[in-house]
């Protein structure tokens, strides 16, 4: 027995869906923040004195607050002393050193523990020194290595600012090739005559590192040839920290190794020309995998998945795996095979054939694919990938105006290009950055008809954090997509957009959201548009909510133009399972019939986007 089918009705003005989009998005949000904020805490002491607005907020913030009232006069007492060494650290990391601080307690009752702040004038940078111990690098590194300081004589003398300086000093003499470089004892002279901080940062060098081969320590069947042609330096070339990490990023990259280290052979291990080696272990995760997971919606129904996999058998971190599917809606069965840094480094192959039904309310289909891509990598995050496929496939669906059944046996060829770029801080789990993707794949179709044309589609997500733990996360999705080239009669039914269902809008099944012939049956477009909006909150660790608002719509026309858009509302509760969270929504379609069902559950892995 196939999904219920159901009719939405159209709200037949495009301001009047806008309209219901910015009722449920402000509705939505009052709820989700009335009462968020935590009732106000006693201080652990009052501060008093003549202070900057910005200081008496960060010497407050040092103080905390109590977990319960003063009950005694000497617990008044320990509490002000407490908190004037609080405030003493902060006003001496501002570049306050000639400072008054008094501990004191109003003997009121309750008594009440205060500390009395005399600033004094703030102390700022004089001109700051680098010496150099043992040998001092080329004169080059040397001068890098001042401008690295960014300290301004006159600025203010901050404690954090002289560690941050040394850090940056230490790393730009290793960035030169100094793989050694340390810092030694610095000096830091307060001058109480002039009111100034006088910093001399003593680094000690070490020798210009030239880099050799590769080491491996493994007790897998990694080809040691092949991870020789990963690393991205000659032998002889001056050692960069950039490169050793990018040699550790492409091994992580391939998914096959559990850990993976990669550092230089300690400085007495060189050869006779004086290069070093660079030290690579790794440890292969278990051989063969077996995977198994599960998906729910209320009216989708259950969804099955299983993946065995197969690692590192060629000994060049490959991935030989087994995919099955059995759902409602989609069930499949096929293999893949991926071949990380082929050819060249940060250059995946992946390889692919199966066999799959397509059961929807739309069409059923069947068929066989094989298809072939190249994605490579460019820095940390962004990704360019090219590939094609073959589909043979019989698809039925209902003609638009007799409803007449209408099967196609066709062959479609379909090639692509992709790019996606990641800034944000978490795959599953993101709470600041973006994310943007494209995609263009011309299509031919050949076979009870032919046809050609273009399917473009796109797709940008971001997350604004409001506070700076991340534990309260806005963020929002958009996608568009376009078929270009025909009309919708001549494209078949499984590859138009449709929308609806968890990873589109969420309150409405899949398919349900967009045009329906004169029986109810979804229709599908050439035109595709999806907003979603979410606020996530973390409550603890482990659990945290989420209010949301999906909109969708699918149009005729090829240019997308979010016309009668369809909007679902929802909550939902999170569990981090360390590596990502668990989500369990409960949405509700506010343009819906009582065929579409009071509410709808989704449960899966990770965000929604």
């Amino acid at each position: 027995m196939g999904p219920s089918r159901r009719y939405r009705v159209s709200s037949g003005h495009k301001g009047d869906c806008v309209g219901r989009l910015t009722f449920a998005a402000v509705a939505t949000a009052a709820l989700w923040f009335c009462g968020v904020g935590p009732a106000l805490a006693e201080p652990r002491a009052d501060v008093s004195g003549d202070l900057s607005g910005d200081l008496r907020e960060r010497i407050v913030r040092a103080i905390g607050q109590a977990d319960r009232p003063v009950d005694n006069l000497f617990q008044a007492r320990r509490r002000a002393r407490d908190a004037a060494e609080d405030a003493i650290a902060v006003l001496r990391s501002e570049g306050y050193y000639a400072y008054g601080v008094d501990a004191e307690v109003l003997e009121i009752e309750p008594p009440r523990p205060v500390v009395a702040i005399t600033p004094g004038p703030r102390f700022v940078f004089a001109v700051p020194q680098v010496a150099w111990t043992g040998t001092a690098p080329d004169a080059e590194t040397q001068a890098l290595a001042r401008l690295a300081l960014e300290l301004t004589p006159g600025a203010p003398g901050r404690a954090a600012e002289v560690v941050a300086a040394e850090g940056r000093v230490v790393a730009t003499v290793r960035q030169a090739g100094y793989a050694d470089a340390s810092p030694d004892p610095r000096e830091v002279v307060v001058d109480h005559a002039d009111n100034s901080v006088r910093p001399t940062f003593r680094i000690a060098a070490g020798s210009l590192v030239r880099l050799d081969g590769l080491v491996l320590d493994t007790d897998g069947r990694t080809n040691p040839a092949w991870l020789d042609r990963l690393r991205p330096w000659r032998e002889g070339e001056v050692y960069s920290p950039e490169d050793v990490a990018e040699l550790e990023r492409r091994l992580l990259d391939t998914g096959v190794y559990d850990t993976v280290t990669v550092a230089l052979s300690a400085r007495d291990d060189v050869d006779e020309e004086g290069r070093r080696r660079v030290l690579v272990g790794l440890s292969d995760r278990p051989r063969r995998t077996l995977e198994l997971g599960a998906s729910y919606s209320t009216l989708d129904g259950f969804g099955v998945d299983s993946r065995w996999s197969r690692y590192n058998v060629l000994g060049r971190a490959d991935t030989l795996a087994l995919v099955a599917r059995l759902s409602e809606l989609d069930s499949r069965l096929g293999g893949d095979l991926t071949l990380p840094h082929w050819r060249q480094a940060a250059q995946t192959l992946h390889l692919n054939a199966g066999a799959y039904q397509n059961e929807t309310d739309a069409y059923q289909e069947t068929g066989f694919g094989v298809g072939a891509d190249i994605s490579r990598r460019y820095g940390a995050n962004a990704f360019v990938s090219a590939g094609g496929s073959l589909d043979a496939t019989r698809s039925d669906e209902k003609e638009a105006r007799t409803l007449s059944p209408l099967g196609r046996d066709l062959i479609t060829v379909a090639v692509f290009g992709a790019a996606s770029l990641d800034r944000s801080n978490d795959r599953l789990d993101p709470t600041q950055g973006w994310r943007v993707e494209a995609r263009m794949a011309p299509t031919f179709i050949t076979g009870d008809e032919s046809l050609p044309y273009l399917e473009a589609s796109a797709q940008g997500s971001a997350y604004l954090p409001l506070d700076t733990q991340g534990r309260t996360v806005m963020a929002a999705r958009l996608r568009i997509g376009s078929l270009l080239g025909g009309a919708l009669p001549d494209i078949p039914a499984p590859l138009r957009f449709y929308a609806g269902g968890g990873g589109s809008v969420r309150g409405y099944a899949f398919q349900a959201v967009g045009p329906r012939l004169s029986d109810n049956t979804p229709r599908g477009g050439l035109s595709l548009v999806e907003l979603s909006f979410e606020a996530r909150r973390k409550l603890t660790d482990r659990w945290g909510v989420v209010a949301f608002v999906d909109a969708g719509s699918v149009g005729d026309a090829m240019t997308p133009d979010g016309d009668n858009l369809s909007v679902g509302i929802g909550v939902g509760v999170r569990y981090d399972l360390g590596f990502g969270p668990i989500r369990a929504d409960i949405a509700i379609p506010l343009d819906a019939d009582k065929r579409d069902g009071a509410f709808q559950i989704y449960i899966s892995i990770g965000q929604s986007f």
